[in-house]
């Protein structure tokens, strides 16, 4: 492995970039669309989308990397017939899987919709069913462009599917809202969303056509023998449920949610604002923490494949190496998130959502999201700890210990949503308790299996430090600028890239960056 790939801007990744440029595109599509929906319309649209969410990782989540593996290992064995058969394979299964997955809620759109205690969201519901069927069938396409180390269709397909957003589905939220208010609003949205992943999959049906070619030129090559369908699907299975059901958590976490939080705030709150709180919360906090989680997917990414090979040579020392390096550049990306987030949230959710929402309706957003910015750190050592564990094929161990995380969630939120004086702020504190919990556990367990002592001086201690050296101008700017930075673009801008260089000067002096993360060009200056 060269010293490009070891640092951090090497070992993120072509699809980790086009995560976060996904991530944002979200953002600025979700703008326009809380000012035209509202915050009653987020409560619907977020009372839908992790229903959805929850059938989809059912439906597609662990297939796709079971492709990628068993294509990438047949090809490194030589054999060119075998990962077209496991594609063919792949795509009758998710195919069957998309189709009942999208009969399965168009069938029970009105009990999903009761379940929700919004009734009128069932023609969101019905929107977004397709959605589940074209996703499965994109999902074979990406697998098995991922196993042949073709990146790009995959990256270039997600873009697809937030552009689209922006292009289709605000318009047909504007259009169908002129008819039947929010509640259609949402419908068109999830219209919109629907023929954007349709886009997609005739882009990424497109690539495999054009790839068909290159592909058939060493068919004639290829004399060893042919696995049959059965055996191959049944490794796809076999590879794909543990995956699958790992995965299934957080979105269960998430359904739950959708169907508790309003029923709960509604036994001492009108429909209406229960709704309204839910959707500021679902909608505008959760979707802006979202962006640099991005950054700790493409990490944890990395880090599965870096440890794995460390663990099949035997490389003890590279292990506790590698694993080091991953939770210190972890809360490098964490900790500053977490921090700059939260003392900026008010003047962000402001500057985003002014045209729409009240002082009130902001003020509250803001103090969630004050909260809710400090499950970015811990979700971030859940993730980077979840990928050395996956690299050392302890991958039940996060399973486990965010179930654990998840259930605890659900304690917390059913005790204080319930509660006037906690309402709607017992959620970021539940999210914020199961992330710290899952990262406890697997902190301690990567420990255990890396056979390495945890030095918190790396951890904690120096990117703690320089995300507190960071926080000191930014406090300042707020106290000297005051309402000025909750209108201002240009001097939020300022502020953020103040922060930025402030916390990276910090960071590289204090030992929280070393010159090993740097890229290689940079490195022998």
């Amino acid at each position: 492995m060269t010293n490009k790939q070891r640092t951090l801007a090497g070992g993120i990744s072509i699809l980790g970039i086009a995560g976060l440029i996904c991530k944002v595109v979200g953002v600025l599509y979700l703008i326009p669309l809380a000012n035209l929906i509202g915050s009653q319309g987020l409560g619907v649209y977020n009372q839908i989308f992790p229903t959805y969410n929850l059938m989809l990782t059912i439906s597609s989540a662990g297939i796709p990397v079971a492709i990628s593996r068993m294509v990438a290992a047949r090809l490194a064995r030589g054999e060119v017939q075998n990962p077209r058969r496991v594609f063919r394979a792949a795509l009758v299964v998710l195919g069957v899987l998309g189709l009942v997955s999208t009969i399965a809620m168009l069938v029970f759109a009105d009990d999903f919709a009761r379940a929700t205690g919004t009734l009128e969201s069932v023609h969101g519901f019905l929107m977004i069913a397709p959605s589940l069927l074209l996703v499965c069938l994109m999902s074979a396409f990406r697998g098995y462009m991922q196993g042949q180390r073709r990146m790009w269709p995959t990256a270039i397909s997600q873009l697809i599917e937030q552009v689209g957003k922006v292009f289709i589905a605000l318009p047909l939220a504007h259009s169908f809202m002129q008819r039947g208010g929010y509640p259609m609003g949402v419908a068109g949205a999830l219209l919109g969303t629907s023929l954007a992943e349709a886009a997609a999959l005739i882009y990424m049906s497109a690539d495999y056509v054009l790839l068909r070619p290159k592909l058939q030129s060493g068919l004639a090559l290829d004399g060893g023998p042919r696995e049959g369908y059965r055996a191959i699907t049944r490794e796809m299975l076999f590879t794909a449920v543990p995956i699958t059901i790992g995965a299934c958590i957080v979105p269960l976490a998430g359904m739950v949610d959708s169907f508790m939080l309003v029923r709960l705030m509604k036994a001492y709150l009108p429909e209406s604002q229960a709704l309204s709180n839910y959707g500021i919360y679902a909608g505008l906090v959760i979707s802006l923490i979202n962006v640099p989680t991005a950054l700790a997917m493409a990490l944890s990414s990395n880090l599965v494949p870096a440890i794995s090979a460390k663990r099949a040579a035997g490389d003890q020392h590279g292990i506790r190496q590698d694993a080091g390096a991953g939770l210190r550049l972890a809360m490098v990306v964490g900790l500053p998130s977490s921090i700059g987030m939260s003392l900026l949230a008010e003047p962000t959710l402001t500057l985003l959502f002014h045209s729409k929402y009240s002082l009130a309706e902001l003020r509250l957003g803001g103090q969630l999201l004050n909260i809710s910015a400090l499950t970015i750190f811990a979700f971030t050592l859940v993730q980077s700890t979840s990928g050395i564990l996956q690299g050392l094929y302890r991958q039940r161990i996060p399973m486990y210990t965010l179930l654990l995380g998840v259930i605890i969630k659900i304690a917390i939120n059913y005790t204080a949503v319930q509660q006037p004086e906690f309402n709607i702020f017992g959620a970021p504190w539940a999210s914020l308790a199961c992330y710290l919990i899952s990262a406890g556990l697997n902190l301690y367990y990567v420990a255990k299996y890396a056979r390495m002592k945890v030095d918190w001086r790396d951890l904690l201690l120096r990117p703690g430090l320089a995300a507190a050296i960071m926080a000191l101008p930014v406090l300042v700017i707020l106290r000297l600028a005051g309402r000025r930075l909750y209108t201002s673009w240009s001097l939020m801008g300022l502020t953020i890239l103040l922060a930025a260089a402030v916390f990276f000067i910090a960071a590289y002096k204090l030992g929280a960056v070393k010159r090993s993360d740097l890229p290689a060009r940079f490195q022998a200056r």
